[in-house]
């Protein structure tokens, strides 16, 4: 019997173009960062891939997201696109009519947006401590805490998972909190820490279960864009690696040549090739698999990039080599949204629920 949640592990003819057309916009990465967010908005329109026609959007779907976002994982570009997609999914998610028409049309064509939720070290919406409560007037609310490790937090939107009286809710920011960027172990995408005192918002959907049905999907879902940026960071690590054993003569021969490397090329391959199958079905099914690719995608970038610096040999520890970049990218996205682990126990805990349903008894 077929399988009706199996995925697609290969791209389609639509999605290479796509790649393509990304991969030759971000060029060899000494672009203007401005220049090449604006090309990716409005040429190709990267933004609104996932949203609704009639919001400026191509009513694609998350796997076309994830071409993009692994196009700029292995490029190591700063465009903060993943932030803007987690602020945008959110919004669509919340079934909230009026939000779409006021805030999709902008994040379709490039706005940048910030979704912060994480709290004390933890994603998980149980950590969610910020509170909201109704202002004097009736019509906005007020905002009291602290976020952390929110991307693109100096976004022209701002986003925020708060609790209320009825459970957690979605908020748009109607004034700016206070922003700081600590310094980072990847400097290429700094992680914000927000503090809000009073600070006015407007409430996005319905407070309770929905707004609890919105954070689980949307975290599923930015598991699979991140896996899908971690595969493009260690397919490119792969390739520089395999490129320099062949040009690296040792005793008279390409150190490709040695069996011992070629058998940790081949684990690095292994390890790539296990690492795009578990995020390419993410991609498609992030509800079902976002937590496996977090998972499996997050360690094996780690390894790749670490043994990316060993086989480089003295050049690889250098700043002018691009291999740290990608061990500090690699290390800093492990522990985004959560790490390996947690998402594994979540992942255990999932199947358990499911084989305690009632049919299953």
């Amino acid at each position: 019997m077929t399988d009706t949640l199996a995925p697609a592990l290969h791209l389609t003819p639509e999605q290479t173009e796509l790649r393509a057309l990304v991969r030759k916009a971000l060029g060899d990465g000494d672009a203007e960062l401005s220049r090449v967010t604006q090309l990716l908005a409005t040429a190709i329109g990267a933004w609104g891939l996932a949203l609704p026609e009639r919001y400026g959007g191509a009513d694609c779907t998350l796997a076309e997201v994830a071409v993009v976002a692994g196009e700029l994982g292995r490029a190591l570009s700063p465009v903060p696109y993943l932030a803007g997609q987690l602020a945008a999914r959110a919004v669509l998610l919340t079934g909230d009519t009026d939000a779409h028409a006021r805030l999709l049309p902008g994040l379709a064509q490039g706005r940048t947006a910030a979704l912060a939720w994480a709290e004390a070290g933890s994603w998980e919406p149980e950590a969610v401590a910020l509170e909201a409560v109704p202002g004097p007037d009736g019509s906005d609310w007020l905002l009291a805490g602290g976020k952390e490790h929110v991307l693109g937090a100096d976004g022209e939107l701002l986003l925020a998972f708060a609790r209320t009286g009825a459970g957690l809710a979605l908020f748009e920011l109607l004034e700016a909190p206070h922003i700081e960027l600590p310094p980072a172990l990847d400097p290429s995408r700094p992680l914000g820490r927000c503090t809000f005192a009073a600070t006015r918002a407007r409430l996005l959907g319905t407070p309770g279960a929905p707004a609890a049905r919105v954070l689980a999907r949307t975290r599923d879902e930015a598991c699979a864009l991140l896996a899908a940026e971690q595969v493009g960071g260690a397919e490119r690590c792969v390739e520089l690696t395999v490129e320099y054993a062949r040009t690296r003569v040792q005793f008279g021969r390409p150190i490709g040549s040695f069996q011992a490397v070629k058998h940790r090329l081949a684990d690095m391959y292994a390890r790539l090739e296990s690492a795009r199958s578990a995020a390419r079905a993410a991609a498609v099914h992030p509800e079902r698999y976002g937590a496996l690719a977090k998972s499996v995608c997050g360690e094996a970038y780690e390894w790749i990039a670490g043994e990316t610096i060993q086989l480089h040999g003295g050049i690889g520890f250098t700043w002018e080599h691009p291999a740290h970049r990608y061990f500090k990218r690699a290390h800093a996205t492990g522990q985004l949204f959560g790490p390996p682990a947690r998402h594994r126990a979540r992942l255990l805990a999932d199947r358990l629920a499911a084989l305690d349903a009632p049919g299953l008894r």
